[in-house]
């Protein structure tokens, strides 16, 4: 399917919300076309000096509308896709388009593997000494709180492309499990340096039975 495209360095996860601030002539005009004619657009991501994957996004509000044109709107992210080619410009419109391949994802999981993930984030958010908004484990998935635990931009871009989300969270455990271990060993560091020099009681050594060479 062709889309007209709004290329960012940003990544978004299937079900999230969008915030956009428009101000460029071209994303203006993208924004009253897909107000207009009701269509969508695709934001693929800029990474490594190219876009391969991205997000297909719809529309939903026009937050303000500004007196210089420039608008804030409220779209939510859709179905991952593969950029297969790119226009720089479409005919008869300043913003830039593409052919793109929607790809098959599934939400399948198993509830005892996500309660699981789940409670790893919570020991993540323990250890950093941050709030943590409880998520059930029924509406939990791999994209909820994807921007929350600590994945670099190229940790998120690489889980954007697993389709399967069994293999989605299995990504996520592994970054967790080594994040909780290096994070924790932070920690008996700083517990270690804090103890140097404190005054101890210490068991001195009991001689009596001891041969000594």
């Amino acid at each position: 399917m062709k889309l007209p495209l709004f290329p960012l360095q940003s990544i978004f996860f299937p079900g999230e919300t969008v915030p956009l601030h428009i101000f460029e002539p071209r994303y203006k005009q993208l924004i009253n076309d897909c107000k207009e004619e009701a269509i969508t657009f695709g934001i693929p991501v800029y990474i490594n000096d190219g876009m391969q994957y991205g997000v297909e996004v719809q529309l939903v509000e026009l937050v303000t509308s500004y007196e210089s044109g420039e608008m804030d709107v409220v779209c939510v992210a859709r179905q991952v896709f593969k950029l297969v080619s790119f226009e720089k410009q479409l005919a008869d419109k300043l913003y830039s388009g593409g052919v793109v391949a929607l790809l098959a994802y599934d939400y399948k999981a198993d509830e005892a593997f996500k309660a699981k993930v789940l409670s790893k984030l919570r020991d993540l958010y323990a250890i950093m000494e941050v709030p943590f908004s409880e998520a059930s484990v029924a509406k939990f998935n791999s994209f909820t709180l994807a921007h929350k635990m600590g994945l670099s931009f190229e940790q998120e871009y690489a889980l954007l492309q697993i389709p399967k989300e069994m293999d989605r969270l299995a990504f996520i455990n592994d970054h967790l499990i080594t994040t909780i271990g290096v994070l924790s060993e932070v920690e008996r560091t700083r517990r270690t340096i804090e103890l140097n020099g404190h005054f101890k009681n210490f068991d001195p050594l009991d001689f009596k039975d001891m041969e000594i060479e």
